[in-house]
């Protein structure tokens, strides 16, 4: 059989099986058929002499699900983005919308306790995307739940997990008043499904010493508890210059055989609606900020002072702001934001943000994208930053911590691996092997390259030459394919 597309003469690594040779890749109605070298021309064949060829990068913590944010992320090497840690309710509606528009990659979607908890706790119906963040600092919604009101939670979970949920995810950092039973009674549930739990975690002890009970330990706890797969978002954001204390803490829970996994990424900063209960001008001081350590997307600006943020918060609860935790051009605080991806089977993970424009937002299907939004320069960078600085280094020789392989692997294979257990789709990702989905990123290694900033957030990266989702060509010659939308989504099978 002539296959579709030969990839020709590229390094080939495989995340799974350590394979770093030089090869061709054929591919046949969406699926890889041939990894070998001096393989039949294709009816597409492209040469990919010194470029790498590997596996499509999956992101677990994505919260681009339009059409323009989700091109950058193609730029970047990502061929899979799933909304786990916020999640969505109800999940059947977010899969028939994301089916109806089109994407340029893979999506899926766990369901939401956050939402689900808006719904029970506060009679707030749910919403799509991030619209609902400036609804968490309700009153309503930060109060303790009665039983009652769990079951009801639980009941709207156990509904979208029937239908395909991918997880559940749970933003308890946004509400410091939920009793940790609760968290617990989630968790066993995720358990009795077989899927993951996504959590942002409670605030640290150390942060708040008044906190119901501290974030990490409550993580561990309920995975030895339950039994549950605990995967810990963003550990890096949550963690702060605590971050030591936060991974031994994991660490010996894993060791004691508790399903525990986690993420990063490579950024110093985090960005979420101004109006999150831990953004408040008296609590600011618990994570060592101050006003002007908050940029609000909408504007642009460096907000001033605490009667700004106020103001803001009281007016656009909901409006994204970045938040500067470290300090990336500092050593000490580089070495800090390093530790948490360089912790063992750590993933790569860019909980990229929506673009927020400053006026009418273009078409969706608008490229090149007009100046002017504002988003996280993760949204755009994550991965090759990733590259860059794990494999790379920073003097870009190569001579990373993780080297190329590992680094690879933390980005496609490691993330498949998670979800795996659930979700069938994933055991033919994160793999460059015969029978698995042609999901796979072409780059120059001497080349690849971040290049979004805090001032120029939506810039793409450099030195990705190709992206293939399902077998189609979505990046081409370093160039965006417009037309091409053949992503599919990723579901869990129901228990």
């Amino acid at each position: 059989m002539t296959a579709d597309i030969v990839l020709r003469g590229g390094r080939v690594i495989d995340p799974e099986t350590g394979t770093d040779q030089l090869m061709d890749v054929a591919i046949v109605g969406g699926r890889i058929t041939e990894v070998g070298a001096g393989l039949s021309p294709g009816l597409v064949s492209v040469d990919v002499g010194g470029q790498v060829v590997t596996a499509g990068f999956i992101d677990l913590h994505s919260h681009t699900n339009d059409i323009p944010g989700l091109r950058l992320r193609v730029l970047d090497g990502v061929t899979t983005a799933l909304e786990l840690e916020a999640g969505v309710v109800p999940v059947e509606a977010a899969y028939h919308r994301a089916a109806a528009e089109g994407r340029p990659l893979n999506y899926g979607f766990a369901t939401s306790w956050a939402l689900a908890r808006l719904e029970a706790v506060a009679g707030i119906a749910p919403t799509s995307g991030l619209d609902f963040l400036g609804s968490l600092s309700s009153p309503a919604f930060q109060r303790a739940a009665s039983q009652a009101e769990i079951g009801s939670m639980l009941n709207r979970l156990s509904a979208d997990l029937a239908d395909g949920a991918i997880g559940i995810g749970l933003l308890l950092g946004y509400s410091p008043g939920t009793e940790p039973e609760e968290y617990v009674q989630v968790a066993a549930l995720a358990a009795e499904a077989g899927v993951p739990t996504f959590t942002h975690a409670r605030d640290l002890i150390e942060l708040v010493p008044g906190t119901l009970m501290d974030g990490a330990e409550e993580i561990v706890r309920a995975a030895s508890e339950t039994g549950a797969h605990m995967h810990y978002c963003h550990i890096n954001s949550t963690s702060h210059r605590h971050i030591d204390r936060v991974l031994e803490l994991v660490a010996r829970a894993q060791a004691a055989g508790s399903r525990i996994t986690t993420e990063a990424y490579p950024y110093g900063s985090g960005m979420t609606g101004i109006g999150a209960a831990f953004l408040a001008p008296e609590r600011l001081g618990e994570r060592g900020l101050t006003p002007q350590d908050l940029t609000y997307a909408p504007t642009g600006e460096q907000v001033a002072d605490a009667a700004r943020l106020r103001e803001l918060r009281a007016t656009d609860p909901g409006g994204l702001a970045i938040i500067r935790h470290l300090n990336e051009d500092d050593p000490a605080d580089f070495d800090i934001m390093l530790r948490s991806l360089l912790f063992p089977d750590a993933v790569v993970a860019s909980d990229a943000m929506p673009l927020t424009w400053p006026g009418t937002p273009p078409g969706r299907l608008t490229w090149p994208l007009p100046d002017g939004a504002v988003t996280h320069p993760r949204t755009a960078g994550t991965y090759a930053r990733a590259l860059r600085l794990l494999a790379g280094g920073e003097s870009g020789d190569g001579t990373g911590p993780l080297g190329l392989t590992e680094t690879l692997r933390r980005c496609s294979l490691l993330p498949a691996e998670i979800l795996a257990g659930r979700v069938p789709a994933m055991r033919r990702k994160g793999r460059v092997q015969p029978g698995c989905d042609a999901d796979i990123v072409v780059f120059d290694p001497a080349t690849v390259t971040d290049q979004a900033t805090y001032a120029q957030t939506m810039r793409p990266s450099i030195g990705i030459r190709h992206v293939l989702v399902n077998g189609s060509f979505v990046v081409r010659d370093s160039d965006l394919v417009t037309d091409s939308l053949p992503g599919k989504p990723v579901r869990a099978v129901p228990s």
